[in-house]
This record gives structure tokens, C-alpha cells and sequence, in this order.
């Protein structure tokens, strides 16, 4: 393997994190907060993703749809959570998994129905050429997508430092009883959460969409990619999400190099086991967001 080609690998995996940093954030959002691993978190993404290609189909940037995309999904997810998580959210793990796969189920079957299984590509988005660097050539948009997607976590994680909800987020997060003392809504803070992880992820797709094809059939991919991802940066960090996001996809830039690109997902899967046997909290797992 040359020089050159390590470096255009490393450099398409370090664009892959972004993304890949964008769809873990919310996932680790919800499940450090509530507790819940949303099984339901690989759809809402495709669906972010659905609502970017059809607006490049009316003439608007998938990128600016993340602007309406994400909202109308924090909506639906507040929503989910507010009038149906909401009822057994006290009940085992194991309920609440099974509640939100079944959620995931009628969600997916639902865009299977309206969209069908088929394959769907947006065009260019920027309409700029490559970014030449040395031996190293970057697609304009995916660079756009990556660096929009870094942004994105990154927001995240000064909404929930700087704001007074934030601060509540991270307070129920941390120790929901004393929140409870300290007068926190901790029914509301839950609902916001929710919302706020399907937002992300509904930008996410966006920001997916705009690089890569889409079908309601990736939404499991997505889902362990979200998992993954926060599994290595740490549970309960958002700036763990990015970075579990980098290194997630700079393996498995180098993994689909090396072994094909057919063991992308073994590579990670592999990746994920040898964390847990060595460092279980993830890189920069913590008891509460920083």
C-alpha cells in the first residue's frame, strides 16, 4: 500500500466520521438521558435522508432541507415520547428496546410502502469540482456533508453546556432525583430529549442523503453505526460522539481497503467487541455530559 493511498483512504474515513459523528450524537443523547436504546434511530435517519432528496426534486438544497427536516422531526419525536415512551419508560430495558423496535418496525415498513426498497441517488449538491490536495481528491460534497454534520455535534454540545434547558438535560442526566429536588420537569426533560435525538438524526439524513444513495433498507446499517460509534467515543458524551465517529470511519475506510469492501461492517463489529473487552465506557465515557 503507497503513501498516497493510505493518505486518500484515511482522508475519505475521516469525511465518512463526520457523518458517521452526526447519526451517533442523538443516539447517545437519548440513551444517556433516558436510558432507552432507541431501536428506532436507523429510520429516522433514512427518513431525514427522504426529505433531502425530495426537496432536491422541488429545486431546494438537501442541505437547507435539514433546516425544516430536523424541527419536523424533533416534533414527531417529542411527540413518540411524550404519549407512548412515556407510558413505560419506568418498566425494564428490555420493554422500552421492544417498544421502540416496534415503532421502528411500523416507521420502516411505512417507507418501504411509500417509497419501495429502490435505490434513490441526489446529484450534485455544491456543483463544485474535487478538492485536489496533493495525491489526496475530495468530493466538494462530501466535504460540505462532513464538516455541516461536525457542526451540527458540535452545537449540540454547546446547547447542552451554555442553555438553561441544555443544563437540565445534562442535570437529569447526571442525577435525576436531585433534578427532581431542584425542580427539573424530568417528564418534560425526557419529551425534549427525544426530540432533540430524532432531530439530529433527521439532519443527519440530510446530510447522508446529499452523498450517498438511499433506501429504507439502510436503516439497520444506520443504526449500528450508531451504536458503535457510541459505544468507542463513550456514552454520555457528545464530544465522545464525534470522535468515536472519526475513528469509526476511519476503520472502516481502512478495513474495506484492506479486506474489501464487503467486511466494512465485520471490521466494525470486530472494533466494537475489542472496546467493550478493553474499555467498556468508551474513549471519553464519564458519569455526565462535559
Amino acid at each position: 500500500m503507497s503513501l498516497n493511498t493510505l493518505a486518500q483512504v484515511l482522508a475519505n474515513g475521516l469525511l465518512l466520521g463526520g457523518l458517521y459523528a452526526a447519526i451517533a450524537a442523538g443516539f447517545s443523547l437519548v440513551w444517556g438521558v433516558l436510558n432507552i436504546v432507541n431501536m428506532l434511530h436507523g429510520s429516522a435517519v433514512v427518513l431525514g435522508a427522504y426529505a433531502a432528496f425530495f426537496s432536491w426534486q422541488h429545486g431546494i438544497n438537501p442541505f437547507l432541507a435539514a433546516l425544516f427536516a430536523g424541527p419536523a422531526m424533533g416534533l414527531l419525536g417529542w411527540a413518540m415520547q411524550r404519549f407512548i415512551i412515556q407510558r413505560v419508560i419506568a418498566a425494564p430495558v428490555l420493554i422500552t428496546l421492544v417498544l421502540t423496535f416496534a415503532l421502528d418496525l411500523v416507521l420502516n415498513n411505512a417507507m418501504l410502502s411509500a417509497f419501495t426498497a429502490d435505490y434513490r441517488k441526489i446529484g450534485s449538491v455544491t456543483g463544485l469540482p474535487p478538492l485536489v490536495i496533493g495525491p489526496v481528491a475530495l468530493s466538494a460534497d462530501r466535504i460540505a456533508a462532513a464538516l455541516l454534520g461536525l457542526a451540527t455535534t458540535y452545537a449540540l454540545h454547546l446547547y447542552l453546556t451554555h442553555s438553561r434547558l441544555g443544563r437540565a438535560v445534562v442535570a437529569v442526566r447526571m442525577d435525576i432525583e436531585t433534578a427532581r429536588l431542584m425542580g427539573v420537569k424530568v417528564e418534560h426533560i425526557y419529551a425534549l430529549t427525544f426530540g432533540i435525538g430524532l432531530a439530529i438524526a433527521g439532519i443527519a439524513g440530510c446530510l447522508i442523503g446529499s452523498v450517498f444513495p438511499i433506501s429504507p433498507l439502510n436503516s439497520g446499517g444506520y443504526l449500528g453505526v450508531a451504536f458503535v460509534a457510541c459505544v468507542l467515543g463513550g456514552l454520555g458524551s457528545v464530544v465522545g460522539a464525534i470522535v468515536g465517529g472519526l475513528v469509526l470511519g476511519v476503520v472502516e475506510s481502512v478495513g474495506a481497503m484492506m479486506f474489501g469492501a464487503e467486511y466494512g461492517l465485520t471490521v466494525s463489529a470486530v472494533l466494537l467487541i475489542l472496546m467493550l473487552l478493553w474499555r467498556p465506557q468508551g474513549l471519553l465515557g464519564k458519569a455526565g455530559y462535559e
